[in-house]
């Protein structure tokens, strides 16, 4: 049995064990919290059962080459612009665990990390950059080279101001507002892109890699299955979804495909079948910044506060959230890899909308009653 020792403000294990007839405990110390000596004696102890010795020391392995293999492994097909935020992860890694085997990296020392990396950014960055390394991590544990995760339950800061929620998209009636202002000016190529990313919630990248095949008239259905590359950190041409889930067939409202129906009868072909095509961009597809402007100038006529054309997908997901659609549907529409991702994007809607499910709630139940 283990015994537990509080010492400072860090917990203590000691496992007692004769060896030879003689008293011979493994002690570990430096844990935060009693809970986290516990697991990592219940490990030990579970190897003395098996005849393991639990002090024979695994192999050492550095943190940042544990990384960038299980990088290599276990993310073989995500996107270009995906894979470059993982691979600054890994500088960071590399930046501020020099030589640092994963094994002797404490819940301490990566709070700290942690700590420093938020002086200097954002707190959603310092999200991002711990949802990578708890993710290695847990790897790291399934595969027993450590036993504690040390991301569990740090702490999150950034001294940088995050956007809010509010300048991310446009309310339902300023969404309803730009929607009539965009069929009654259709008069360029920016304007069918932000409409379309309005009523799709498609991602850039996903709606300038659109073909005409793409849009299936008779279903109102729109097939995402490819993206095309938009910036030089892109793969060129065409080139796979953010992730598998991202593959997806999505209803389309018929005014939205009628309009579409008409303008591919005026659109001149080109050599890749791409709708957004542009002959004079280097990627010859409507930048981002053409479509930003466009979008900024329209919006700001309309007395609206300017978002961008990504503030069209959360708008998107904003408008279907307000009108009581299930998160399990937004998600799959919007091919997130997980619900979790939906949830902690738009937990502000989610807890905006807690008033009315409330008094939803009460008068179903008065009414029951009565």
């Amino acid at each position: 049995m283990a015994s537990y020792t509080k010492r400072g403000k860090t917990w203590q294990y000691t496992i007692s064990r004769m060896i030879k007839g003689k008293s011979d405990p493994i002690r570990k110390g430096g844990f935060l919290t009693k809970k986290e000596a516990q697991v990592a004696a219940a490990e030990i102890e579970g190897k003395l059962r098996k005849g393991e010795n639990p002090q024979l020391k695994a192999k050492e392995v550095l943190f940042d080459e544990y990384f960038e293999n299980w990088l290599k492994l276990y993310k073989p097909d995500i996107g270009s612009n995906t894979l470059a935020r993982y691979e600054n992860t890994l500088k960071t890694i590399q930046e501020h665990f020099p030589s640092s085997p994963i094994q002797e990296i404490t819940k301490r020392q990566y709070q700290a990390i942690l700590n420093a990396y938020g002086a200097t950014r954002t707190k959603e960055t310092a999200r991002k950059f711990n949802t990578h390394v708890r993710a290695c991590v847990r790897e790291a544990i399934d595969e027993g080279l450590i036993i504690v995760d040390f991301t569990r339950g740090v702490k999150l800061s950034g001294a940088l101001p995050s956007k809010t929620s509010e300048e991310k998209h446009l309310s339902f009636f300023e969404s309803k507002r730009l929607a009539k202002e965009l069929v009654t000016h259709l008069s360029t190529i920016s304007h069918y892109l932000i409409l379309l990313a309005l009523t799709s919630g498609a991602r850039f990248g996903e709606l300038v890699g659109l073909t005409k095949k793409d849009f299936n008239f008779k279903t109102n259905e729109l097939m995402i299955t490819k993206t095309w590359g938009y910036t030089n950190k892109m793969h060129t041409g065409f080139g796979p979804t953010k992730n598998p889930q991202s593959v997806r067939t999505i209803k389309i409202d018929e005014d939205t495909m009628r309009i579409f129906k008409e303008w591919f009868k005026r659109l001149p072909d080109n050599f890749h079948g791409l709708v957004f095509y542009s002959a004079s961009s280097k990627y010859k597809v409507i930048s981002n910044n053409a479509v930003n402007k466009s979008l900024e100038i329209m919006l700001t006529n309309l007395n609206i506060e300017p978002v961008s054309i990504h503030g069209m997908r959360h708008t998107h997901a904003s408008v279907l959230l307000y009108k009581g659609v299930s998160i399990y549907y937004i998600s799959e529409r919007l091919g997130h890899g997980d619900i979790e991702t939906t949830m902690a994007n738009y937990a502000h809607i989610i807890k905006e909308l807690r008033t009315k499910d409330e008094k939803t709630t009460i008068e179903v139940f008065s009414n029951i009653l009565n």
